[in-house]
């Protein structure tokens, strides 16, 4: 087991004030077996009410409004966990056994959200790669692994040549992206041969810089193996997604599983500073205690974004938001 306190800090700058923001957070752990919510706290600007429900995932969301004009909003979670690591399935597992069960559950409705594969232009390209890449005589956790290693080995990781609005095929023409991209482009390679698969948005937590994707919030993703429950697989770092994997939230893609985003009135133009610092660490020894005691301290951002009204004429607040989300899943 272990202890992480994290710090995310994000922070919208608006050039001229705005007012009527309407925002949803999703910037809550998943509470169960393998992660356990020590204490969690979140600040937001002016300290507005906040009202909490579940989605049809499972996920808490934080919804709230601030109403009057204002120029910064800012949102503070400052959250201490405990993680347990989560074994990986057995590689002798008996791979016709797990086929037929997977087959079986194929109806089942709990698991028809993470089977859909959408259409797409290079469809059969693509389940042409699956097919070559399956190996009939292994597991479908260890199949799952291949493609997985397959994302990590022949995808170049690369911020910036993607937006929230990319599709699997722009992903596959590219080969290149973020961890929102590998992740998508793993679900859909699982749901064409009938594993259920599912986004996973949350943080990961590196020793010595060793993981692509720390700094910002990350994203992986789970598939569902017979007997053994829903398995983390992380196509950016080739890994399996244990206890150094922090969920916040589950989907069946990213705009699931969006950690911030709101709507609001008023001009476009404005800057997104996000910060992540993830310390493995209690929180009397944390960076992070900082924050608790000192509401005026500020971290250096890891991610800054600006969207200008002139340069984007036909998106409105809605869209900026969930663009500018976007880059904080790296």
């Amino acid at each position: 087991m272990a202890i992480f306190t994290i710090k995310h800090l994000t922070r919208y700058i608006y050039e001229e004030p705005v007012y009527d923001s309407i925002n949803q957070m999703m910037l809550y752990p998943i509470s169960d077996n393998y992660q356990k919510v020590i204490s969690h706290k979140i600040k937001i600007s002016d300290s507005p009410p906040v009202q909490n429900f579940n989605d049809k995932f499972g996920n808490m969301l934080g919804i709230f409004s601030h109403l009057q004009p204002h120029n910064e909003l800012k949102i503070s979670s400052i959250l201490e966990i405990e993680t347990f690591p989560k074994a990986e399935p057995d590689p002798s597992s008996d791979a016709d056994t797990l086929w037929d069960e997977l087959n079986k559950i194929g109806n089942d409705f709990k698991f028809r959200d993470y089977l859909q594969v959408d259409k797409m232009s290079f469809s059969n390209e693509i389940m042409q790669l699956v097919q070559n890449l399956k190996n009939d005589k292994l597991n479908p956790y260890e199949n799952a692994k291949k493609f997985s290693e397959y994302i990590y080995s022949n995808f170049s990781y690369s911020q910036g040549v993607t937006s929230v609005e990319t599709e699997v095929d722009e992903i596959w023409t590219l080969k290149a992206g973020v961890c929102q991209d590998f992740a998508h482009f793993l679900l859909v390679m699982l749901r064409m041969i009938q594993i259920p698969a599912r986004y996973v948005s949350g943080y990961i937590c590196p020793e010595n810089d060793d993981f692509r994707g720390a700094g910002a919030t990350h994203a992986w993703v789970e598939a569902y193996i017979p007997g053994f429950d829903w398995v983390g697989l992380d196509p950016t770092n080739n890994c399996h997604a244990s206890d150094r994997h922090i969920r916040l939230a589950i989907g069946r893609y990213f705009k699931d599983c969006t950690p911030f985003k709101g709507i609001y009135k008023g001009k476009l133009d404005h800057r997104l500073e996000v910060s992540v610092i993830v310390d493995n660490a209690d929180i009397e020894q944390s960076s992070a205690r900082n924050f608790i005691e000192d509401k005026n301290m500020t971290l250096e951002p890891s991610l800054v974004s600006e969207v200008k009204s002139e340069s984007n004429p036909t998106t409105n607040s809605y869209q900026a938001f969930i663009q500018m989300q976007q880059q904080q899943q790296q």
